[in-house]
């Protein structure tokens, strides 16, 4: 990705943050890191577990997270062969925690009927599609770039956001993914022409920490025992690094021989095993509706 117009003075991993959402961004890639963080899988194991991925779909991801090294494919003999997380892969863990956290709170939900009390409630929508959703806002090409800017300066202009944003693009081309990022609720615009981040685009701050300690840390931490989780990024004067984490990134779960997930509890997003689809995939609203589009 082309370097920002920030000024010099701002330090930012805004390239490694974008590297990082590139690496979750393709569907069904969370997914296939939940069903294998627990234990190792063979493939024949994994395939039950995502029944609706055919072997077109699922091979790819196993290939792409395999080729970034958060997955680690082992053979064992020609027929054998497993598929588990890597240390850097279980350290992405609390970061997706993070990540299914901000979905869950600030996305929209539908009104279902509560089979227990016969009343109408929120949907529970499954960790994992909390997580794909969000990074369906924030993963798009420039969308990161424009959400970082603005939690920098605050508010500009678009042809701030243009040149500092999207350097060596006109202005023109910046409408586009701004006005996608007004229509999810992420941005907003001012009285006065310029644009700022939502109550919505500002809580992303957790979001965008979390992926940057990951994304910054030394390559050694990679060999760190899994379960351990991240050490504490050295980086922590971005502009997303000015605002106080919502909610503390939790461990890395311990094993367990159940497919764990992502959840949120009371206290904080956790694993929970037998939790990784709570429900069927919910189809997703076109319009806001008591939160950011889906």
């Amino acid at each position: 990705m082309a370097t920002t117009g920030l000024p010099p003075t701002t330090p930012n991993d805004l390239s490694s943050v974008t590297k990082t959402l590139d690496l979750l961004a393709p569907r069904w890639s969370v997914w296939v890191l939940m069903t294998i963080s627990s234990q190792p899988l063979r493939y024949a194991e994994i395939k039950p577990r995502l029944p609706w991925l055919g072997d077109g779909q699922l091979h790819p991801r196993l290939r792409h997270l395999t080729n970034a090294g958060v997955v680690e494919r082992t053979e064992y003999a020609p027929r054998h062969v497993t598929y588990g997380l890597t240390g850097r892969g279980a350290e992405l863990l609390p970061v997706m925690a993070v990540i299914a956290s901000w979905g869950d709170t600030h996305l929209e939900k539908s009104l279902v009927a509560s089979k227990a009390t016969d009343t109408m409630e929120l949907e529970r929508i499954p960790p994992a599609q909390n997580i794909d959703d969000t990074l369906a806002l924030i993963a798009p090409r420039h969308a990161t770039p424009i959400l970082w800017t603005l939690q920098a300066r605050g508010s500009a202009s678009a042809k701030t956001l243009a040149t500092e944003a999207m350097p060596g693009y006109g202005l023109t081309a910046v409408y586009k993914p701004l006005d996608r990022l007004v229509a999810d609720g992420l941005v907003t615009a001012t009285g006065s022409g310029d644009f700022q981040l939502s109550a919505s685009g500002q809580a992303l701050a957790p979001v965008f920490q979390a992926i940057s300690v990951w994304a910054t840390a030394p390559l050694a931490e990679a060999r760190r025992p899994r379960g351990q989780g991240a050490a504490p990024s050295q980086n922590r004067s971005g502009p997303w690094a000015t605002t106080p984490t919502r909610l503390p990134a939790p461990t890395a779960p311990a094993a367990s021989s159940a497919g764990p997930a992502l959840t949120t509890t009371p206290d904080g997003p956790a694993w929970k095993s037998n939790d990784l689809f709570s429900h069927r995939i919910p189809a997703r609203p076109i319009t806001p509706a008591g939160g950011p589009r889906r």
